[in-house]
């Protein structure tokens, strides 16, 4: 989720019912911290807390220091990531990639956790491979070296986002270990979280893709697990607010230029469910100012409300 979960997105999963939201990946290689990119993710100014910071790299020392610098900067739990199946990652022994060196996950592991004194947990995936899943071997090592809470993707990092995410092994991992688990892959709604916390016994879900361009399905979630109920989708109204609020803080963080180039794959997200949306989306896509992407928005939708009204 490198490029979506960043402070704005972040702030406003948590307004509409997230329970923890973590920042989006870090390198672990400090030297490189000074580039606009790492800045911006590193900046968690007026965030709410817990702030949980991700890290990733192959190297323990690294990532010790990594952490180290985290927590120095305000992180109150340290994140480490070994699910991520990107080749760029992976090329760099990072990511899902450390899945197969065993001994180096280890080494990893027990490096930041005596580095630092907050929470230091983990994200893996189910192995590298189908031939290979070692995500219960892995989940062991971690409860074992004092990882805090484990977050578990149902799929291999061979598989991406290939086919169905398999819960079977997050089981098994639930089973194994007394730590906290997270299940994630594919919980595009409150059902399906309900399903997957009865069929895998885990802790708690975590919403990656579903929630791009549909933060509300956190509280949608939330309210099910609650009460067993269904929360009406929101009005059109309420979605033009919530991605005017959206937009606003996006070129608030990242400036008029900037910004305005990164609003625009969230608006995607945001229309591509609505009639003529790709339409929409096209033309949101040519402008080029944050005065004019806030009153596209708010025609767009207007003209969409007045439409369902007089239909009614």
């Amino acid at each position: 989720m490198a490029g979506v979960t960043d402070r704005p997105f972040r702030q406003l999963c948590r307004d509409l019912g997230a329970g923890l939201v973590v920042s989006e990946m870090v390198t672990s290689d400090t030297s490189l911290w000074d580039s606009r990119k790492s800045k911006m993710r590193l900046n968690h100014s007026g965030e709410a807390g817990p702030i949980s910071v991700q890290i990733a790299g192959g190297d323990p020392g690294m990532m010790a220091e990594a952490a180290r610098e985290n927590v120095r900067r305000g992180a109150q739990i340290i994140d480490i990531n070994m699910g991520c199946p990107a080749k760029k990652v992976c090329k760099k022994a990072a990511g899902s990639a450390l899945l197969r060196d065993e001994k180096l996950v280890a080494d990893i592991l027990e490096a930041v956790v005596q580095s630092v004194s907050v929470p230091v947990t983990l994200k893996i995936r189910t192995g590298w491979c189908p031939d290979s899943r070692n995500g219960v071997t892995v989940a062991k090592l971690a409860e074992d070296l004092g990882i805090s809470a484990l977050a578990v993707h149902g799929r291999t990092r061979a598989c991406g986002y290939h086919g169905q995410a398999e819960f079977d092994t997050i089981a098994e991992i639930v089973s194994a270990v007394k730590i906290p688990v997270f299940a994630n892959g594919d919980i595009t709604g409150a059902e399906k979280a309900r399903m997957v916390l009865d069929y895998t016994g885990a802790s708690a879900v975590m919403i990656g893709r579903a929630a791009q361009g549909r933060p509300w399905i956190f509280r949608e979630i939330a309210h099910y697990l609650a009460t067993g109920e269904r929360l009406p989708e929101p009005s059109l109204e309420e979605i033009r607010d919530i991605l005017i609020t959206h937009l606003s803080e996006l070129h608030r963080f990242y400036g008029g230029v900037m910004g305005v180039r990164i609003a625009r794959k969230h608006v995607g997200w945001y229309v591509k469910t609505l009639a003529d949306g790709e339409d929409f989306r096209k033309t949101f896509n040519r402008l080029d100012c944050a005065e004019a992407q806030h009153a596209s928005v708010r025609e767009w939708f207007e003209r969409r409300i007045t439409r369902g009204a007089k239909a009614a």
